[in-house]
């Protein structure tokens, strides 16, 4: 490794691999750090090396031009029985819901996501993703090129469904206008009620 590489660069080199949905490529790494990508290749190497002689359970590989962390190949049958264990828990919430935004807005990018549901989806598109329920399908043609997330053969065998022209309407979810107007109408009243003083006050 180079001596003027600094110990921010190497850690940020990490960080950014970490958050990576996907593998991380040698020239983006390299255009945010500005530093040039030789030295980007050279630095996550030797991480690499560091990380296999200290031996992690981890890696960091370089697989189709990008860098990603990935599990020890010899670790592969606890992996799996993990993976088999976490397919029988329930989804959470947070993480149902981001599958319904998905479901119904495919193709759509991280940042849309999180602009739906004002939270951060990183945490919950890595569990959608390792249950095989959504996948990238493409990446937009707008600067930076995100990828796009979109369900999975399997999210449709899991509904019992031939394609996503079967998912129920989405005006099947929100209520009738007349619903919501006597809803807003009961609200008002009882923060009225709340609002007035009561008698011998």
């Amino acid at each position: 490794m180079k001596d003027d590489v600094t110990t921010e660069t190497v850690r940020a080199i990490e960080a950014i691999v970490l958050v990576g949905l996907e593998p991380v490529p040698t020239d983006l790494i390299a255009q945010l750090l500005e530093i040039p990508a030789t030295t980007v290749d050279e630095v996550c190497a030797r991480l690499a090396e560091t990380y296999e002689e200290a031996g992690h359970g981890f890696q960091l590989a370089k697989v189709a031009g990008g860098w990603r962390f990935q599990t020890h190949p010899d670790l592969a049958p606890y992996v799996e029985r993990f993976i088999l264990d976490g397919q029988r828990a329930r989804l959470s919430g947070a993480a149902l819901e981001t599958l319904a935004i998905i479901a119904y807005k495919q193709p759509i990018s991280r940042l849309q996501i999180a602009s739906i549901r004002g939270v951060d989806p990183d945490s919950v598109l890595r569990t959608l993703h390792g249950r095989a329920y959504v996948a990238p399908v493409s990446r937009d043609n707008g600067p930076g090129q995100a990828v796009l997330w979109g369900t999975t053969q399997l999210f449709l065998e899991k509904l019992g469904i031939a394609s996503l022209k079967d998912l129920p309407a989405i005006a099947s979810f929100v209520p009738d206008a007349s619903l919501v107007e006597a809803l807003e109408k009961t609200l008002l009243i009882e923060a009225d009620s709340i609002s007035e003083p009561s008698e011998g006050a």
